[in-house]
């Protein structure tokens, strides 16, 4: 199996950055509660940060999201 399915939390931050960075609201979020939910929002969070400072397209290539 690979890591990135074993990895719930870095998939969730990933994919809420993904849809933070295309504009999308937080209420899309498909977990309610948990773990994951909070992964997710952090994620959409930096993700709409850098969606408000222009990085959208080829300029947020640079911009891979990273926990820490």
């Amino acid at each position: 199996m690979k890591r990135q399915k074993r990895d719930l939390t870095t998939r969730a931050f990933s994919r809420g950055y993904q849809a933070g960075v295309s504009g999308k609201s937080k209420d899309v979020c498909p977990t309610p509660v948990g773990d994951n939910r909070h992964f997710w929002i952090t994620g959409w969070r930096q993700g709409r940060s850098d969606f408000w400072d222009g990085y959208q397209g080829i300029s947020n290539l640079h911009c891979t999201p990273v926990l820490t």
